[in-house]
């Protein structure tokens, strides 16, 4: 399955200039285009099974928008897991459980937003058709909206790399200084009492 969001992300790359693309090539840069693949997996998704819940099934617009968000969010996280390549078991507290409650707000801003929609259109006295086209429409500028802020909220929060300690901290630098001390005070105790500091014994081979 990720290799349709990969080729995606590959063909994104090329429609991008030279010059701009290399400065998009940040770590950043890499993860929104390999996630704007994702997304357009999702939404493809969610675009056909809203289309057949409102149109031959015949659901209400606002259950049809939950239901074609909930299904978009199950692809979605399957494939975010490559974007952000993520491997293992995954973490229920930290990356799971956080994944699926901001789906849980995207499902009622989307399912909102097709009802309205809807809402909206029949009071225009807009035909079947007609009707469909502007939430199908809607749907799908919601969903432009929802993909640029769940790509910030996992980019910099949920798949955050964690962050490693690259110097020694100021507990390490006090105990060195003691340390330190210690064995200038030991050096100092012998002089005074006429002993010789400590130095290492060299053997002598017969």
């Amino acid at each position: 399955m990720t290799a349709v969001p990969e080729k995606i992300a590959r063909a994104t790359w090329r429609l991008v200039p030279a010059p701009l693309e290399r400065k998009l090539r940040t770590e950043a840069g890499n993860r929104f285009a390999r996630f704007a693949g994702v997304a357009i997996v999702a939404v493809i998704t969610s675009q056909v099974v809203l289309g057949l819940l409102t149109g031959p099934i015949n659901l209400t617009a606002g259950l049809s928008g939950v239901l074609a968000s909930m299904s978009a969010a199950l692809v979605s996280y399957l494939l975010s897991r490559w974007a952000w390549e993520r491997k293992g078991r995954p973490d229920l507290l930290r990356e799971t459980l956080p994944f699926w409650a901001v789906s849980v707000v995207v499902w009622i801003i989307l399912g909102e937003t097709a009802h309205f929609a809807n809402v909206w259109a029949h009071s225009q006295g807009y035909t079947h058709l007609e009707k469909h086209l502007v939430v199908q429409g809607a749907y799908f500028l919601m969903n432009i909206v929802t993909f640029i802020g769940r790509f910030l909220i996992f980019h910099y929060l949920l798949f955050a790399p964690k962050k490693t300690v690259k110097h020694a901290g100021p507990t390490a630098e006090l105990a060195t200084a003691d340390a330190t001390a210690h064995s200038q005070d030991a050096s100092s105790v012998a002089l005074l009492t006429g002993d010789s500091p400590t130095q290492p014994q060299s053997r002598h081979w017969t």
